[in-house]
């Protein structure tokens, strides 16, 4: 088999979209993040209410790539050692021996991951950050590629627990999934009419349109994706920008500032580009900065979100030529 060039992993990873689109109706903006956290290794966090296809769309994704996926349904009594894995005594040897968990993959769901107390949550830290886990003082790699797709309902729902500040900044993208308009929620029910099932994407007629070489080609291809001084600039002057805001007790912090880079690295190749803009910037900033900025109570309370003071720094900040 010939090596994928850049322009054929392009092809490749748009041709995901189509796929995913057999099987999930009107969430490109969320389609297009996943593809930009496999572009730039990163994780993504899918916050929706429930019923709007946060799993499916997961799903959708691992069945339109050719990568090794599993599945953890985040539950109170959920364990670290169910999540990495753990060591199981063998009475025929009469040694212990290491039992993989299922975060032993190339794309993890971890399936609303705020129905689990934060112990079980941070067992996914090291996998996420450090592409290992560590039982019994034994460092294990995990297989690359490596992919946490969480999704989780909004933290006011009940019997939800709050991702800490660390595990959510481990997150490259968080990816809001709203409600579908009406056109999108129609087109919905008529494919259930058609006998469309969420449970058999094979039926859907979902196929793998991307490998693994592929996506090593377009990183590669990512990592040349030119930017300049001016786009470094503007990034580092927007994240300061968060941090100096009346209505926020958190700004964003440099790995926030690296994450905003690689993503609009990503999003500049996947448009045709071999170089960065401001618009690409732009384009990225809310997904990827979101999450990494915390509102001051008294802020929350007058309304205020994260997406409304980061629109507010990109609306009064000068944007390079």
């Amino acid at each position: 088999m010939s090596t994928p060039t850049a322009d054929s992993a392009r092809a490749s990873l748009e041709a995901l979209r189509t796929e995913i689109a057999k099987a999930v109706v009107g969430q490109d903006p969320a389609v297009t993040g996943l593809v930009v956290a496999l572009l730039c290794r990163g994780h993504v966090l899918l916050e929706g209410v429930p019923g709007v296809a946060k799993t499916l769309l997961v799903r959708a994704l691992s069945a339109a790539l050719e990568l090794d996926t599993k599945r953890v349904q985040f539950t109170p009594d959920l364990m670290p050692s169910d999540v990495t894995g753990s060591l199981v005594y063998d009475t025929r040897s009469a040694e212990f021996s290491f039992q993989p968990g299922p975060v032993f993959t190339n794309l993890l769901l971890a399936d609303e991951i705020n129905r689990t107390p934060s112990k079980t949550q941070a067992s996914l830290l090291e996998a996420m950050e450090e592409r290992q886990v560590t039982v019994d003082g034994t460092p294990r790699p995990l297989p690359e590629p490596f992919l946490v797709a969480a999704t989780q309902n909004p933290v006011e729902y009940e019997g939800t627990y709050p991702l800490p500040e660390a595990q959510l900044d481990r997150f490259l993208l968080k990816l809001t999934v709203p409600l579908p308009a009406r056109q999108d929620e129609i087109d919905i029910l008529t494919r259930h009419v058609d006998g469309f099932s969420p449970r058999d994407l094979d039926a859907a007629g979902l196929r793998p349109v991307a490998s693994a070489a592929d996506l090593e080609a377009a990183r590669a291809a990512v990592a040349k994706t030119a930017v300049s001084p001016e786009i470094t600039g503007y990034i580092v002057d927007i994240c300061r920008a968060t941090r100096e805001s009346p209505s926020l007790s958190l700004g964003v912090s440099p790995r926030g500032a690296t994450a905003l880079l690689s993503t609009s690295r990503a999003w500049a190749w996947l448009t045709g580009r071999d170089y960065v803009t401001p618009d690409d910037v732009k384009a990225l900033a809310l997904p990827t900065l979101r999450h990494r900025v915390q509102l001051r109570p008294e802020a929350e309370m007058e309304g205020v979100t994260a997406d409304s003071v980061i629109n507010a720094v990109l609306a009064h900040l000068p944007v390079p030529r």
